[in-house]
């Protein structure tokens, strides 16, 4: 590809490749993690820009003429960004909620860390899930499928031709929903273990009332509460092979519904 003779048309053509890809590699999990420079990322999005040019190129159209058109036509692939990045990132959320989750139940809840990926303060159990599951994402060649769907939506939704409709809007309310499902179903031995344990204790302290039942129950609690974790990230791997099975549909359905 020829750079220094790129034609008007094919200049602002590139320029909207590299616009889509920048945003929606901003917002993607993994890409978007600040632990990633800004540098690095735009670096990223130029290289995409270049390889995915002579593949992609063919299928855009006309470009408005106006800065109001312009303008129209950035937040449309805004849009289209946010929605796409918020489909996986609501799911990497439900397994930080999962973690969140066990480590109440284990007695973590006081003891937090600095998530490198958001930056903000989170569990230690909630951000180790969190990082297990990128890691499962990239082995499981999930950053293929991203970068796979970022190719098809320039021929599946063409500059200015985002609509957002109800299905678009059911789909996203229903993995927001999704999201809590999972955080309940991969956790569910955690709490479940650890439920049986409180009751278990609750008893021994009725027959036994002299024990001092809480310096026995903490290390019990947490040894059982970490021994089930082990196993609750032995179910979120089949949730994680399951989700990225059907991501590439998710995502491609998703963009056919955006174009309206």
């Amino acid at each position: 590809m020829d750079l220094v003779n790129l034609q008007h048309n094919e200049i602002k053509v590139f320029l909207f490749i590299l616009i889509r890809v920048g945003i929606i590699l901003f917002l993607l999990p993994f890409f978007s993690s600040r632990m990633i420079p800004v540098l690095t990322k735009a670096g990223l999005a130029l290289i995409l820009t270049m390889i995915l040019f002579p593949v992609s190129g063919s299928h855009i159209g006309s470009f408005p003429d106006t800065l109001w058109g312009m303008s129209g036509l950035v937040t449309g692939e805004l849009i289209i960004g946010m929605i796409l990045g918020l489909l996986v990132q609501l799911f990497f959320e439900g397994i930080s909620m999962m973690g969140q989750l066990a480590g109440i139940e284990t007695g973590f809840a006081i003891a937090n860390v600095l998530d490198p990926q958001s930056g903000a303060q989170s569990s230690i159990m909630s951000n180790m899930a969190h990082l297990i599951a990128l890691l499962l994402f990239l082995t499981l060649n999930g950053h293929h499928i991203l970068l796979n769907a970022i190719r098809e939506s320039f021929a599946i939704i063409p500059p200015g031709s985002v609509s957002l409709n109800k299905k678009v809007f059911n789909e996203v309310m229903k993995s927001s929903g999704g999201m809590f499902v999972i955080a309940i179903q991969i956790s569910a031995p955690v709490i479940a273990a650890i439920l049986f344990v409180q009751i278990a204790f609750g008893l021994i302290t009725r027959l036994i009332p002299q024990m001092n039942i809480m310096v026995v129950a903490f290390p019990i609690q947490i040894v059982t509460g970490l021994f089930f974790f082990g196993i609750s990230l032995w179910v979120m791997l089949q949730f994680m092979e399951r989700y990225v099975g059907g991501l590439g549909r998710q995502l491609m359905n998703m963009m056919m519904w955006i174009k309206g």
